[in-house]
């Protein structure tokens, strides 16, 4: 099959799947179900038509506005499921879909990324990291270790290499969270580098924590100085955008950085 065809089938899906994350964006932390119930104008409550929800499309077609009442609909219900697409595209074109396994793999990594957009979201809005969205990218993770274990002929090693990655940040995070009494870090960001380490091994998830140190470090205090508020730092965005970043790129990285100054 012809890859522009694969590339566009992969961004429609992934835009697909964007359009439930910002289901789940709104309601997992009102803690109302993502599978039922009708989506709704959130200004005049009105039911909105199926024709209205086509992703990207519809928002273009009604110029970001309900058919309704006319008010404004947030820009990211476009940007989310535009930017999952994009990813999706980005994650299979590096890991592959020529093959069943590298599918799989790129299938598992995809929807770890889709969890962290919600993860983020919901984290920056309301400073908590849903227990759920942690607990599904760790069997993610499982999934890719399973993966990666039979793919390269049931090499324990990297069974090894990923149950270290489990431990060696989270376990730093939790002596952190008792040594403050819980002011230092929270607990669902301690669980988000639990099962990234699972995912990503403990190279790259040693790599993924030191990118969202360094991001919040840079991006918080700006964002802090523009808006002149005194808010309390939501590390889980950072931290995804590092895990992203490690898992996306991570291995490249590492390379770069070993040939560069330890070679």
């Amino acid at each position: 099959m012809n890859e522009y065809i694969v590339y566009s089938i992969i961004f429609i899906y992934g835009v697909l799947i964007g359009s439930f994350l910002n289901v789940c964006i709104y309601r997992i932390p009102d803690e109302s179900s993502v599978v039922t119930g009708r989506s709704h104008c959130m200004n005049c409550n009105a039911q909105i038509k199926w024709y209205d929800l086509i992703p990207l499309f519809s928002y273009i077609f009604l110029l970001g506005k309900c058919r309704k009442c006319k008010a404004k609909i947030s820009i990211q219900y476009p940007i989310i499921e535009a930017l999952n697409g994009l990813l999706y595209v980005l994650v299979f074109y590096l890991f592959g879909w020529s093959y069943s396994n590298e599918i799989a793999l790129s299938s598992v990594y995809c929807l770890v990324i889709s969890a962290l957009i919600v993860l983020s979201v919901i984290d920056f809005r309301t400073n908590t990291i849903p227990v759920g969205i942690n607990i599904f990218i760790m069997i993610m993770g499982l999934c890719a270790v399973l993966l990666q274990y039979f793919w390269y002929g049931k090499n324990t090693d990297i069974v090894i290499e990923h149950v270290i990655g489990f431990f060696v940040i989270s376990v730093f995070l939790l002596l952190i969270f008792y040594a403050t009494h819980g002011r230092g870090i929270g607990g669902g960001d301690i669980k988000l580098m639990a099962a990234a380490g699972l995912l990503l091994g403990w190279e790259l998830v040693i790599l993924a924590f030191f990118v969202g140190c360094i991001l919040a470090a840079i991006i918080h205090p700006i964002r802090m100085r523009i808006s002149h508020l005194n808010r309390i730092l939501a590390f889980g965005p950072y931290l995804s955008v590092g895990i992203t970043i490690a898992l996306l790129f991570g291995k490249q990285m590492v390379d770069w950085y070993l040939q560069k100054f330890l070679i």
